[in-house]
């Protein structure tokens, strides 16, 4: 039978989060479900690169260390999960995730993996089908960059999700999808919601985008941080959803934090483009049809969402190679510490071109900060004269010579510029690669998603 309400929590914001969230989630209040959001853009193609090197790589290590040390209560309390930490490969990471319940004595936990996203193999015979996978932003069509790809992966919808939890999975493991459809996913299954119920599944949209973030509907990168209480410990984002698409926005009593109209508004501007219609591949969600209303302490109740029918086409996330970087920082330090770090930078540059190698304008990056650079434009007292400061230089471009040759000019200012130079622990800085992102469209029926479910990993 159907529970009236459905409480969805969202442990994990990005790879990084802190891991103390999903434990805290499951060990401290009621849950039915444990979202977590693992991928961006380039930590797929990041994922690509460990794949290639090693073929059990691919995936979120993190997850798994996570699962480690909450598997018995997420079976003893009947908490799903429900997470994209497959990265690029899920099978890899299905059976790092038996080889964990196994020593658990809990060797048929069913796992259920969605595939379909990674087209990285496909992409040519999706060319010659006539996908161009035109660049968003320029129009460019992808054969200008296809022989420098690194990874290629269709944000998915909630729908493969959901069916992995009617085959009664209590793990599923995605790729890239959608970041609300994590949440999407369980309402779909535990409602019964249809394809063509598109105000519902606006809703659960909003819902998933208000949470898909953690901690930052609940009071993290608040603008009023100092009414936030006990940041330390603070909950981490519970949705308490009914059938008929109303939802509260809350945490678990206890925690830190605070859930306010105004934490939840903060996080529902994140990442939106046309208000009117978030384009998601279940449906479009209008953000300004809904209410926002206090329903009790550290409790938001959202009601009133709309939603239309989606477009025929999936947003593909594309990773290039697009040249090689340099970046490294100094400190420094004492009397007209700004006036010295405008030397040293000068001095580098100068130092360079001596050497036969020029970067230009666009090439190049010089940045002082303590000296109001992350809010140029804008009066900050004690701006013009700090104490300390730090210097940060880089470079980029195609010629991986030419940017290694600038590290070798940052730490020699330690005895060879002004005084007061410092902070050079981390050595000369190398070049490392630049991922290029590559947004693009595909239509949706050239693309195949698969569910399956394992009850036991491979020997």
């Amino acid at each position: 039978m159907t529970k009236d309400v459905i409480r969805v929590a969202n442990g994990q914001g990005f790879w990084g989060d802190s891991i103390l969230g999903p434990i805290r989630l499951v060990r401290e209040g009621p849950l039915d479900y444990l979202t977590l959001d693992y991928l961006a853009e380039v930590t797929l193609s990041i994922m690509q690169k460990l794949r290639a090197r090693n073929p059990e790589a691919g995936y979120a290590t993190d997850f798994v260390r996570l699962v480690d040390r909450i598997l018995p209560e997420l079976v003893e309390k009947d908490v799903k999960v429900v997470a994209n930490a497959g990265g690029v490969n899920p099978h890899a990471c299905k059976q790092a995730l038996f080889e964990v319940a196994a020593r658990h004595g809990q060797p048929n936990v069913p796992i259920a993996i969605v595939e379909g996203d990674d087209i990285l193999d496909d992409l040519d015979r999706l060319m010659a089908a006539g996908e161009t996978f035109a660049n968003m932003d320029t129009g460019e069509p992808l054969a200008t960059v296809r022989d420098r790809v690194s990874s290629a992966n269709v944000y998915l919808g909630a729908f493969p999700i959901a069916e992995a939890l009617d085959q009664g999975a209590k793990i599923v493991l995605t790729g890239r999808g959608t970041d609300p459809g994590l949440v999407l996913g369980p309402l779909i299954h535990e409602f019964g919601w249809r394809r063509d119920e598109f105000t519902k599944l606006a809703a659960g949209t909003i819902a998933g985008h208000i949470v898909e973030c953690g901690a930052q509907c609940t009071g993290g990168n608040y603008t009023d941080w100092r009414a936030v209480d006990n940041l330390a410990l603070i909950g981490y984002p519970v949705i308490e959803a009914q059938a008929d698409g109303t939802f509260v926005v809350t945490k678990h009593d206890g925690t830190g934090g605070m859930v306010t109209r105004e934490t939840v508004r903060h996080q529902l501007v994140y990442e939106m483009g046309d208000p009117n219609r978030y384009l998601t591949p279940d449906c479009i969600a209008d953000f300004t049809s809904f209410q926002l209303a206090e329903d009790g302490r550290d409790r938001v109740r959202v009601s009133g969402a709309t939603g239309t029918p989606p477009t025929d086409t999936y947003k593909v996330s594309i990773s290039y190679h697009d040249g090689w970087k340099a970046v490294g920082q100094l400190t420094v330090s004492g009397p007209d510490a700004l006036e010295k770090a405008q030397l040293c930078a000068e001095v580098v540059w100068k130092r360079l071109a001596y050497d036969g190698f020029e970067y230009g304008p666009d090439e190049r990056l010089e940045e002082i900060v303590g000296a109001n650079v992350c809010h140029a434009g804008i009066d900050v007292p004690g701006a013009d004269d700090p104490p300390e400061v730090v210097l940060r230089m880089g470079v980029k471009g195609k010629d991986r010579a030419k940017v290694d040759r600038f590290g070798s000019e940052l730490v020699p200012l330690v005895t060879s510029g002004p005084p007061g130079v410092t902070g050079f622990a981390g050595g000369r800085p190398k070049a490392t690669e630049i991922v290029g992102f590559w947004p693009a469209l595909v239509t949706k029926d050239k693309i195949e998603t698969r569910v399956s479910v394992f009850t036991k990993g491979t020997p």
